[in-house]
């Protein structure tokens, strides 16, 4: 079973808990305002806008945040950017109180608590290792990837009660509410945290900067990192070439007939990760992360090309909840070797690079899926797309074998009061 060891320790304990119900409420807010802006545009096309809305400030502040993350403070960083969301999420309950009906501001909105999460995500994600051992950051990871998936399975669900519940106007504004009080368990366990101020520069003598000299320095340094670069390429490959999520309501349509087979083929993913994380008391023992990772991703693009072949809707929810299993997998296994191997004065730099790469895949891999089945139909853009992750992941294993020797190296305590 998940190992808990990492719960053990009051620090780790407390950010846990403030992460999952940080999570399990933005969930709320994450059905609300789509469902606020098809109210109030009754247009897909705006709806999407919202994408592109909390897509682009990732992708600049993700890297910025993480510059920032290794030059201040990183509990002072990530109070500082959860209060920036928090803000924003009082300003969607505000405004749908007050009944004001602009797209434009739900897009501002939207923009805005994308660039908070930008920046608190690198500081977050951080600052595990410096609050637990080495040896048991790769058990830290699957609580916190366990539990935030859980949230995403529970939070979507509890969202559609509300508004099955309530009016849409009203509804909408309870799932804000709920959002901004489960956010301040969040601001409590930020709080506990010790300071976790910038290491001193290594032998290498570089002095980390928040501007673009040094987002430089850490984009150096991933790129003269094999482990590294493969670990992002093979996450890359196994999201753009088989996330079928875009594929999902054509699928549920014409197979299933529509109705809540849509609804169970977007939980099934995340179901498989929360089975995988609740028996995953074994992925800390393993010591062959490279080779883990790559069979994990395999695994992902196999199960994903069988679940494309399916035609009994049970079936397809088995198959997509194996592959969710082994991205669990996959995302702990990279989340890990990025922090251990990475050294300390780099690590905000290379978690804001991870969260653009992170973020920025499964759009990519929308974008991928239904253009494909524009040219070729729903059936082979899924299949063929889990079949060349599978069989690309192999290739850059075999062609690149520096993922698949790499063993972490622990370090025998960790660096702040635990």
């Amino acid at each position: 079973m998940i190992d808990t060891a990492p719960l053990r320790l009051v620090t780790f304990r407390r950010m846990w808990i403030g992460n999952g119900a940080s999570f399990f409420g933005f969930q709320f807010t994450s059905v609300a305002v789509p469902v606020q802006m098809f109210a109030v545009t009754h247009s897909p096309f705006w709806v999407g806008l919202l994408g592109v809305a909390g897509l682009v400030p990732l992708l600049i502040f993700g890297l910025w945040g993480g510059a920032v993350a290794d030059v201040v403070d990183r509990r002072r960083l990530l109070l500082s950017s959860s209060a920036l969301t928090w803000v924003v999420t009082l300003g969607l309950l505000a405004q749908a109180i007050a009944g004001v009906r602009s797209p434009h501001l739900l897009l501002v909105l939207t923009a805005v608590q994308s660039i908070g999460f930008a920046i608190s995500s690198p500081a977050r994600q951080s600052i595990i290792p410096r609050i637990v051992p080495a040896d048991l950051v790769p058990s830290a990871n699957t609580l916190n990837y366990t539990t935030t998936t859980a949230g995403g399975v529970l939070g979507p669900l509890a969202a559609g009660l509300i508004m099955g519940v309530w009016s849409t106007g009203t509804g909408v504004s309870v799932a804000y509410a709920v959002d901004a009080l489960l956010f301040t368990v969040t601001f409590w366990a930020t709080w506990r945290l010790p300071p976790i101020p910038p290491t001193e520069p290594d032998e290498s003598g570089e002095k980390p900067t928040a501007g673009l000299r040094g987002i430089a320095a850490g984009l150096r340094f991933l790129v003269t990192q094999p482990v590294l670069l493969l670990s992002f390429g093979i996450d890359l490959i196994a999201m753009v070439f088989a996330m079928p999520r875009a594929l999902f309501p054509a699928v549920a349509e014409d197979r299933f007939g529509g109705g809540s087979a849509v609804g169970w083929l977007f939980s099934a993913i995340a179901i498989g990760s929360v089975l995988g994380g609740l028996t995953s008391g074994w992925i800390g023992r393993v010591r062959r992360q490279g080779i883990a990772l790559v069979a994990a991703v395999v695994g992902w693009g196999v199960a994903i090309a069988l679940s494309g072949l399916a035609h009994q809707l049970w079936l397809m929810i088995v198959l997509l909840a194996v592959a969710g299993a082994a991205d669990l997998v996959s995302a702990v296994y990279r989340q890990t070797i990025m922090q251990t191997f990475a050294p300390d004065r780099l690590r905000g730099r290379l978690q804001g690079v991870f969260t653009v790469v992170v973020a920025g895949g499964p759009r990519l891999g929308d974008l991928r899926a239904g253009a494909t089945a524009e040219w070729t139909g729903v059936g082979p853009s899924w299949v063929g797309g889990g079949i060349l992750a599978a069989a690309l992941a192999v290739v850059l294993a075999v062609a690149f074998p520096a993922l698949t020797r790499y063993r972490p190296v622990p370090e025998p305590v960790a660096e702040a009061e635990r």
